[in-house]
């Protein structure tokens, strides 16, 4: 598995600069997913980290994927990008989700940093196979940064911190009091005074390694400083968070497309029919054809619209320094409307299957229970209804959403 991974990855990356090759990604993708089936439910009813299969995603190059080809990467578009973290949620929603969240630090790079900042940790992600983690969660400012002389100096705990327990770089956030604002910036994880706390202990999503990180002390030099205290965040900076609300819909989308195939496949070859029916095979039950034929209307609408938005986000990407206002608001509405269906989807579909598949279908050897479990924590991750809020304002009077962490 590892070495025609290996071999296909050095394969990927001699393509000429530029080229998507979504081809060669979905494929190595589809394997990797394979990969991580074979023993999803077993890691989820474990929970914990799974240092292996990180490191498979590390040996697959997959981590280079959107990373540009001038530092080395890959260069693939968003679309690819978003295809592929769907495709590794259809087998195992949380190991996407530390996928995902690498790459949206990736992306923060290169909507915060410099040229020189860009340039220096994109080549060497590259160059060492860096797997980054997330400690920027902006609602959280338990995370203090002082003046110091050369930079800042950080203290105290940061939440909800996606993929950091097995990570070589965060990007952070931190709260300077003097300014009244946040930093933004990226740090080793392996820092003096960096700890992460390996304590997440949801019902759902058990391997997202998204528990606490603890700063002690810890010396933050100017040049690592992606987004100064007081800086005010321009249109291309904002779109950080529609990349992360994409990430979160294809999330969703691939929960929603597992448990539909889980589902169809018990359906097929291991559900008996109901003695009602009058039919031999569950399969050619008019009621079981008719909840499919509504749960496939939960899905496609909801695909639709997450490829149309994942276009969008990269048309919006290219503009650069040069996106306006406005088209960031305009972007914001598709992935408002793209992520609100997919929550949708993720959510009915990985509870109604379990009325198709019966009694049976919840024995813990299948762990049918984890499409739900995992499509049902992450889908709190911000309210839904203000997504909704957001869409019929826009509807009611052409009003964008502003531009939040989360919106």
């Amino acid at each position: 598995m590892t070495s025609s991974l290996l071999h296909s990855t050095r394969s990927h990356t001699s393509h000429k600069p530029g080229s998507d090759l979504p081809g060669d990604a979905i494929a190595i993708a589809t394997e990797l997913a394979q990969a991580l089936a074979k023993s999803a439910n077993a890691r989820d009813q474990a929970g914990g980290h799974a240092a292996p299969e990180r490191e498979l995603i590390r040996a697959s190059g997959l981590l280079t994927l959107s990373i540009p080809t001038q530092f080395g990467g890959q260069g693939a578009s968003w679309p690819v990008v978003l295809q592929v973290i769907r495709i590794l949620a259809r087998a195992d929603s949380a190991l996407a989700h530390v996928f995902g969240f690498h790459h949206l630090q990736l992306a923060g790079l290169q909507l915060y940093g410099t040229a020189q900042q860009q340039r220096r940790l994109l080549t060497l992600t590259v160059e060492q196979h860096l797997f980054w983690g997330n400690a920027l969660n902006p609602l959280d400012k338990r995370v203090s940064a002082s003046d110091s002389d050369g930079g800042f100096v950080l203290d105290g705990v940061k939440s909800f911190s996606s993929g950091s327990v097995g990570s070589d770089w965060l990007t952070i956030s931190a709260w300077h009091a003097a300014s009244n604002s946040a930093l933004i910036a990226a740090l080793p994880t392996r820092q003096d005074g960096v700890e992460v706390q390996a304590d997440w202990d949801a019902f759902g999503q058990r391997q997202t390694d998204s528990g606490n990180v603890h700063f002690h002390r810890v010396a933050l030099p100017a040049e690592l400083v992606l987004q100064a205290p007081g800086q005010a965040a321009t249109p291309q900076a904002t779109v950080r968070s529609q990349i992360a609300q994409l990430i979160m819909t294809n999330l969703y989308l691939g929960i929603a497309e597992g448990a539909f195939e889980a589902a169809r496949q018990y359906t097929r070859d291991e559900a008996k029919s109901w003695f009602a029916s009058g039919v031999a095979q569950a399969t050619d039950d008019p009621l079981v054809q008719h909840r499919y034929g509504q749960l496939w209307l939960l899905l496609r609408p909801a695909q639709a619209l997450a490829n149309a938005a994942a276009s969008e986000l990269q048309t919006v990407f290219d503009k650069g320094a040069l996106v306006t206002a406005q088209e960031r608001g305009e972007l914001a509405v598709a992935v408002a409307e793209a992520k609100c269906l997919a929550h949708k989807a993720g959510v009915e579909i990985s509870s109604q299957m379990f009325e198709l598949t019966g009694a049976r279908s919840t024995s813990a050897r299948y762990g049918f229970d984890r499409y739900w479990r995992n499509a049902r924590v992450h889908t709190l991750h911000d309210p839904v209804d203000y997504k909704l809020r957001d869409l019929g304002r826009f509807a009611l009077s052409g009003t964008v959403p502003e531009p939040t962490a989360y919106s």
